[in-house]
């Protein structure tokens, strides 16, 4: 199984135009012919496009160098010199181009099959046949190639999914994905098991949702303590959380207060909205669990969340289809409100 990275720096530089060439005909009968310098050919142009079939950044830890070639140098006969190939860099689906200079995003691909030209290839210099006129029938002046350009940028990649799945360590994220997807993510009684993103994907009532188990977070987590923190920016996509939470830990309250306030505290770093996201929550482990103990749990809650808690059991299959047919109502509101915007996107562009 391949490894998951998210973050990747990498150094691009399109190539340089070609020099134009300095050339006179020299025929038979033509001691003296005029000028036929080409033109040089344009450098590499450089472009990333997405890939269906990527789903990690992990190629970039073992190429971090991109460098388009220089276009060729004209030649005699008003020969122009050849354009140089371009280098297009395939991506996963949802990466952000980010220069690295000033952190501002330059293009968001979230599109399949979505092509974006970053850098253009220097335009090829001109030759000495391109200086003649009515005063100079024999110019000796050819033009060097433009330069190419170069940056640095990072690569942000953000999980395409409809449902993210959120709690502490053993809450039991990978859990409940295993039950209502295909998914097969490692499953243990200790923290951090999951080390990774874990996609699945769910189908309730003929429509699709796909789901992400995000690692677990730890208080601190905005500031960098724990894993949980790299990999909440993949949220932002999503239509709505799945927050669960532990019914056998003490203190439940402190449990959902720690993942909240994370989530204010990244939106408050990031300027992200994260809590602004619908939550779905949900007491996992209810098949462990007295009446008496459910009882205390949901009251301890109730001063804390205006949520109405599902007391859950992916194991038991206690209450799953609920909470499915939950998630896939905010999900359906997601996708219409997108529609919409769309519709409306559409429409302006048609008027202008």
């Amino acid at each position: 199984m391949a490894k998951f990275l998210d973050e990747a720096k990498i150094y691009l530089r399109s190539g340089d135009g070609g020099p134009g060439c300095v050339s006179f005909r020299r025929e038979k009968f033509v001691p003296r012919g005029g000028p036929d310098g080409g033109d040089g050919g344009r450098g590499g142009h450089i472009s990333f496009t997405t890939d269906h079939n990527l789903n990690t950044l992990i190629d970039f830890r073992y190429q971090q160098h991109f460098k388009a070639r220089r276009g060729t140098q004209g030649s005699g006969r008003n020969r122009s010199g050849a354009r140089a190939e371009d280098i297009v860099i395939r991506v996963p689906i949802g990466t952000e181009i980010i220069d690295d200079a000033s952190g501002k995003v330059l293009m968001d691909m979230d599109k399949p099959d979505m092509t974006w030209q970053i850098l253009k290839g220097g335009r090829g210099g001109h030759g000495n046949a391109y200086y003649v006129s009515s005063t100079n029938q024999a110019p000796k002046k050819s033009q060097p190639g433009e330069p190419g350009e170069e940056m640095w940028v990072r690569l942000r990649l953000k999980l395409l999914a409809d449902v993210g799945i959120l709690g502490l360590p053993n809450a039991g994220k990978s859990t409940m994905l295993s039950v209502i997807s295909n998914a097969k993510p490692d499953i243990a009684d200790y923290p951090f098991t999951t080390l990774s993103p874990q996609l699945g994907m769910v189908r309730r009532h003929g429509k699709d949702m796909v789901v992400a188990d995000l690692p677990g977070l730890i208080e601190g987590a905005a500031d960098g303590r724990g894993m949980g923190h790299k990999f909440l920016k993949h949220l932002s996509r999503c239509a709505v959380v799945l927050h669960l939470v532990d019914g056998t830990a003490e203190n439940i309250d402190t449990h959902y207060k720690t993942i909240r306030g994370e989530l204010a505290q990244y939106d408050s770093h990031f300027g992200t909205n994260m809590t602004e996201l619908p939550e779905v929550l949900a007491i996992t482990k209810v098949d462990s669990m007295t009446e008496d103990r459910q009882k205390e749990v949901l009251n301890a809650l109730k001063d804390v969340t205006a949520s109405k808690p599902y007391m859950m059991s992916s194991v038991a299959g206690k209450n799953v289809e609920e909470v499915l047919d939950e998630l896939l109502r905010h999900v359906d509101a997601a996708r219409e409100a997108a529609e919409a915007e769309l519709a409306v996107d559409s429409a302006l562009g048609e008027e202008e």
